[in-house]
């Protein structure tokens, strides 16, 4: 009886010595070791980032694991090696193709998550006795499964407690976020004496570093100067709650501030420059209206300022002035840019400045800059909006606008 396993492969395969360390994890697990292959299987789904491995190699080995006839496999055991063909493997890895499968095949044993046990000329068989029963076979060995079953567990443990910390960090982060903006909206309405514009930048700057795709690592020490600035916010208005009781009733600020939204309509939009990019926008334009709906989801960062959302074009306005402070505009230019283009249109820009955040410089000298345009006829804010559209720019979006924008006159 041949009772030698192969240590090498077939062929030119050259053996490492991740192979041999594998190959001695097998001799050393505990005889008799019993795991449950798909609870392991479902802890190195769990893993894969750490591990690493694809999702298409995973596949592979579940397929190579239902070749098993068994749910429980032991260590020590004779049946651990599974030898389909490369048809039936390919044929249960959902009609992988032939090169793709055994680039993943080779992947799993670099991993260690499988070893070759080859066949003096290579082919996957099984030698019976004369009972029927698999003296030795040659193909793929699931010790590994077995022996580093432990391993995947704490592997799985960990992935899960990294991704609800980075769940957790999520949630804070949002929350806090919403605090500072609504509490800087509200020190601006109430009139409270603060640098709001300094908080505001700093907020600006703090959120400027997030990247698309945060980690736990990232996330940790933004979201604790999110605190930090939250804490400084909540201080002031403390600080202020008594001299503003008294004078809640119609103060003077808030009225003066909402002075520049209650302005007769000015004139339209023009449309005579350039021809529209769609029809939808060229019966935005002839109606005057400004599509609210597109503006909010373009630009969400203004959402943020508004009392109970923005859903129509005196909303809009309205959270406009209130953040016309804080990105340091003054009000004649805002004056302007509402003379020139409308109050709808002019709050519509001034979102998009907002959005944009440390690209503009200089959003006053900015804002004015597109006044004049649009007074000499040159700009019109639906250009811009339909240049966003095609970008496909989603409410969750917060990096910088795209550059079908005006240059920055700053």
């Amino acid at each position: 009886m041949l009772d030698q396993n192969p240590i090498t492969p077939f062929g030119r395969r050259p053996l490492s010595l991740s192979t041999v360390k594998m190959q001695r994890d097998i001799r050393e697990c505990p005889h008799g070791k019993p795991v449950h292959k798909w609870q392991v299987f479902r802890n190195i789904c769990q893993a894969r980032t750490s591990l690493p491995v694809s999702d298409r190699a995973l596949a592979v080995l579940n397929a190579l694991l239902s070749f098993h006839p068994d749910t429980v496999l032991t260590a020590g055991a004779g049946d651990l090696v599974v030898f389909p063909s490369n048809r039936l493997l390919a044929l249960r890895a959902h009609g992988m193709a032939a090169s793709t499968l055994r680039r993943h095949l080779a992947g799993l044993v670099d991993r260690g998550l499988i070893l070759r046990r080859d066949s003096p000329n290579g082919k996957r068989y099984a030698r019976k006795t004369t009972s029927g029963d698999i003296e030795q076979a040659f193909g793929f060995d699931l010790g590994p499964i077995v022996a580093r079953a432990d391993e995947f567990a704490a592997l799985a443990e960990a992935a899960i407690a990294r991704r609800q910390t980075l769940t957790v960090l999520r949630e804070r982060m949002t929350l806090v976020r919403r605090d500072i903006a609504k509490m800087i909206a509200t020190g601006v309405e109430q009139g409270v004496a603060a640098d709001w514009a300094s908080y505001h930048g700093t907020f600006r700057d703090i959120m400027g570093r997030l990247p698309r795709v945060p980690t736990s690592e990232v996330l940790e020490p933004i979201v604790a100067e999110l605190a930090s600035l939250a804490a400084a916010i909540v201080n002031v208005l403390e600080q202020d709650l008594d001299p503003i009781e008294p004078g809640l009733p119609n103060p003077p600020a808030d009225q003066s501030q909402h002075s520049a939204p209650e302005r007769p309509n000015p004139s339209e939009p023009d449309s005579g420059p350039g021809a529209p990019e769609t029809a939808d926008a060229e019966s935005l334009r002839s109606a005057g209206s400004i599509p609210i709906r597109m503006v909010v989801e373009l630009c969400p960062d203004i959402v943020d300022y508004a009392r109970g959302g923005i859903r129509t074009s005196q909303d809009l306005v309205s959270t406009a002035s209130i953040v016309r402070p804080m990105l340091g505009i003054s009000p004649s230019a805002w004056e302007e840019a509402c003379a020139a283009m409308g109050d709808g249109q002019a709050g519509a820009v001034l979102a998009a400045i907002l959005q944009r955040g440390a690209a503009i410089k200089n959003p006053g000298g900015y804002l004015r800059i597109l006044a004049r345009r649009a007074a000499a006829g040159e700009f019109s804010v639906w250009p811009m909006l339909m240049a966003l559209r095609r970008q496909g720019r989603a409410a969750s979006d917060r990096d910088r606008l795209p550059s079908s924008f005006p240059d920055d006159c700053s």
